[in-house]
């Protein structure tokens, strides 16, 4: 259930394999409908699903958006786009009546590896509870804080220098 960090040429990349007791058709609607998405992914993602397509991601708060590109959309196996300066990978294997779910964000600079790997855990925590219809036992808000000194105890050392968000609840 953790992330993996590891370079790839002149870039990092973070890996999560989860497999998650749903069917492929219903894990593929929790990433890719405004609905499901509300409820675990970071912003919104506006833009059309097809390979080309501009996207336009808003997360609360912030007065700026950030932009991106939809690389791969392949329905019930691969969505890949664009997020800012990140690529972002969602593959979906079937796996009997469950699905491997493969998320893959592809980064620089490594600084921001632990800070990004705990809030795509938290993110995925969110997304599991989203499919189950369930409601976490822990503070969404509060999950990637929670986690985050795993990542910086297991990643290197300059993998770890930037973040966490300074406004943590739980670091004040």
């Amino acid at each position: 259930m953790e992330g993996t960090l590891e370079q790839i040429t002149d870039k990092w990349q973070l890996r999560f394999v989860r497999t998650l007791p749903h069917a492929p058709e219903k894990v593929w609607r929790a990433i890719t409908e405004p609905e499901h998405l509300a409820s675990w992914f970071p912003s919104t993602i506006d833009g059309q699903r097809r390979p080309g397509a501009k996207l336009h991601f808003v997360f609360d708060g912030m007065d700026e958006a950030v932009e991106g590109e939809m690389i791969t959309y392949e329905p019930f196996s691969l969505l890949e786009f664009t997020w800012g300066g990140d690529v972002l990978r969602f593959e979906l294997e079937p796996d009997g009546s469950s699905t491997i779910l493969t998320l893959t964000d592809i980064f620089e600079p490594v600084g921001k590896g632990a800070r990004d790997a705990a809030g795509w855990h938290e993110c995925l925590d969110r997304l599991e509870h989203e499919l189950a219809g369930t409601t976490p036992d822990w503070d969404p808000h509060e999950r990637s804080f929670q986690v985050h000194e795993a990542y910086r105890a297991r990643f290197p050392k300059d993998a770890t220098t930037i973040g966490p968000p300074a406004e943590s609840a739980a670091g004040e």
